[in-house]
Formats: C-alpha cells, sequence, structure tokens
C-alpha cells in the first residue's frame, strides 16, 4: 500500500505537467484551433457557455477569426499554448 502511495505521489506531478491540468480547457483550444471543426460544430459544442444572441455571435467571430489563419498560424497558436501550460506562471496552478 505504501508503494501504491509513492507511485501515486510521483505520477500526480508529471501528469500536471503534462498540460494544462484541465482537460476541458485544452478541447476547447483545441477545437477553436482545428480547421476540420465548424462555426456551428463550435458554438453547439459550447452552447452551455452562451445563451444570449450576442455570445453566441462571439463565439461565431472567434471561431472564423481562426479559420482565416494559415495552418502555419494555427500551428504556432498551438505551440504557444503548450509553451504556456508548462511555464512557471502556470505550473503553481
Amino acid at each position: 500500500m505504501k508503494l501504491l502511495r509513492v507511485l501515486v505521489l510521483v505520477a500526480l506531478p508529471l501528469y500536471c505537467f503534462a498540460g494544462s491540468g484541465c482537460p476541458f480547457l485544452e478541447e476547447v483550444v483545441n477545437k477553436t484551433i482545428s480547421p476540420e471543426v465548424s462555426v456551428s460544430e463550435y458554438q453547439n459544442f459550447l452552447q452551455d457557455f452562451a445563451q444570449t444572441t450576442e455570445e453566441k455571435e462571439a463565439l461565431a467571430d472567434a471561431k472564423q477569426c481562426f479559420l482565416n489563419q494559415s495552418n502555419e498560424t494555427l500551428h504556432n497558436f498551438a505551440q504557444m499554448m503548450q509553451i504556456m501550460y508548462s511555464s512557471i506562471l502556470c505550473a503553481i496552478f
């Protein structure tokens, strides 16, 4: 039992440093930058967070902004997010 505790305590920090620590946030970012996800799919995915027409339009505008970018820009944005997840300031969370 003690060995199990040690393994969990060792694995937990490694798991936390593997990304943002919030799988939902990572999924939102991935869907935001993915050119395969349409505006309507994106709005449906985040429908619980956008009830008003203005909020739905804001989601559509944000997604459309990313759809207008080149693949290189989207790749660079994804790399930037990974750098932010592993930064010293995010590591404390």
